[in-house]
């Protein structure tokens, strides 16, 4: 329970700010890692909170500079720069185009740069023109994991599970609006007044919602979910501490031996990242479909369609919902069917297809516990027009979910896989769960880190039949024991 105001540091801030990288072949002083001192006694910590002053962080004076700098040459520039042309050319190809025409425009202006100011100027015009302006420094940053743009004046962002307030500042309200519009055009989506919701994508697959006003009452919010480049893997999961060795080797065995599995998990706990590293076990032979509102899973398999829903036009037709696609998937013969997130009745249409030959199918849903998990899906199903009764759709679950893993993201910021349960079947109207790992929570380290470990319940699988049919049973009994 650390507060979360950002505390000054006594350190000197790196030249040129954090927003500009330094010039090839300068150095540049490392920044403040003073992490803040443990506090033990409970109510130290709770009086600290209460009396916490939060102030807005200004940005520093280089990057004000520099910013004040490109309002002034921008709109010059934009005089002698044909936007469609500057389109058709790379960063670097337009960089060097635009070199001598930024230095007439400042002699004209009658400013005068440094070498540093003047690499600065250029990479923040660039970035205007053919990027998303002040956004790309925090996109080109591989530790920021989560970008939240709460209008205009105040960015966060996510790194290694903390959220810190962002050293970026938009012009002003249209400014970030037209980065908005940029963001949503580019998947064919469209964001303003009569459709102030959008969610859409970035070329490396981040997923990007957009609310603006009159919803959003602080102007236009945007939020961006990074994802890594490199591919992540259940090996990767297990060496970053969200699981141990044989839970890893029990998931590897789950996602080869074709079991039905639903991810089950809070908001930014991993979820996806779980079914992007679940999906490398999917044998390369089989033809995988997968479908999402917005296409953010990135499959590591050679034979992989990913579809997409379509938001209603104007007059509120041609929608396409993921139930929709559901249906169609199945008349194109997947192997298995993989569902981004089921958010409603769309989970009835995922069950019968688990049921009908597309074993290995999977998911990811909003619950906090495997029990919730199975709770949420009746009630998705019950949601929707289907006239059958609790009991035939609880039965529906049990018969087509095999295994359901539970991932968290703790109050430390690491995101671990907390449970790993399987459905055995109906007893009377009651699904019958057995839980087959599990994480426990054992103490908090002096930096506030959890500490715990993962325990195996030592039960003999139920899923241990599949796991034979492709001879993986040895293996999988004594990962589990």
């Amino acid at each position: 329970m650390q507060g979360g105001g950002a505390k000054p540091s006594a350190e000197a801030p790196p030249p040129g700010g954090e927003q500009f990288p330094p010039l090839p072949g300068e150095g540049m002083a490392a920044g403040p890692t003073g992490a803040p001192p443990n506090k033990n006694d409970a109510m130290t910590r709770l009086t600290d909170r209460a009396n916490q002053i939060h102030e807005q962080q200004d940005i520093g004076g280089f990057e004000a500079s520099v910013h004040k700098i490109k309002e002034q040459v921008l709109p010059r520039l934009l005089e002698r720069v044909d936007p469609e042309a500057a389109a058709t050319l790379s960063k670097e190809e337009l960089s060097e185009e635009f070199r001598p025409i930024i230095m007439e425009v400042l002699a004209e202006l009658k400013v005068t740069l440094n070498r540093r100011e003047q690499f600065a100027l250029e990479k923040v015009l660039i970035d205007e023109l053919l990027g998303f302006g002040p956004l790309e420094e925090l996109l080109n940053d591989p530790d920021v994991s989560d970008i939240m743009v709460n209008g205009p004046e105040q960015t966060y962002i996510e790194k290694k599970g903390k959220l810190t307030i962002a050293p970026i500042r938009f012009r002003d309200e249209q400014h970030l609006f037209q980065i908005a519009q940029r963001i949503v055009n580019q998947v064919g989506r469209r964001v303003d007044q009569t459709t102030p919701l959008a969610d859409a994508r970035l070329k490396d697959g981040s997923r990007v919602n957009v609310i603006v006003p009159p919803l959003s009452l602080r102007g236009t919010a945007i939020s961006i979910r990074k994802f890594s480049e490199k591919p992540i893997t259940l090996d990767m999961l297990k060496d970053f501490g969200s699981m141990n060795d044989k839970m890893c080797t029990a998931l590897k065995i789950a996602g080869a031996c074709r079991m039905n599995i639903v991810i089950s998990g809070g908001t930014g706990s991993g979820k996806t990242t779980m079914l992007n590293a679940l999906s490398k076990m999917i044998d390369p032979g089989e033809r995988v479909l997968t479908i999402e509102d917005a296409a953010e899973l990135r499959l590591q398999q050679p034979h992989w369609l990913p579809l997409e829903t379509r938001p209603p036009n104007l007059e509120g037709q041609g929608a396409i919902t993921i139930g929709d696609l559901v249906k169609n998937a199945l008349r194109m013969r997947p192997d298995r069917i993989i569902l981004g997130e089921i958010r409603g009745a769309e989970c009835f249409d995922l069950l019968a297809a688990m049921n009908t030959g597309h074993d290995g199918s999977m998911c990811t849903l909003h619950a906090n516990s495997p029990r919730e998990c199975l709770g949420r899906m009746e009630n998705m199903i019950l949601m929707g027009d289907i006239k059958i009764p609790k009991e035939a759709i609880s039965r529906q679950i049990a018969e087509s979910v095999d295994l359901i893993v539970q991932v968290k993201r703790l109050r430390d910021g690491s995101r671990r896989t907390t449970e790993v349960t399987e459905v055995i079947g109906m007893e009377g109207d009651v699904i019958v769960t057995q839980t087959l790992f599990k994480f426990e929570y054992l103490d908090e380290s002096e930096d506030g880190k959890i500490l715990g470990e993962f325990r195996s319940s030592g039960l003999r699988p139920y899923t241990l039949e599949k796991a034979r049919q492709f001879g993986f049973d040895q293996a999988y009994l004594e990962a589990c024991l």
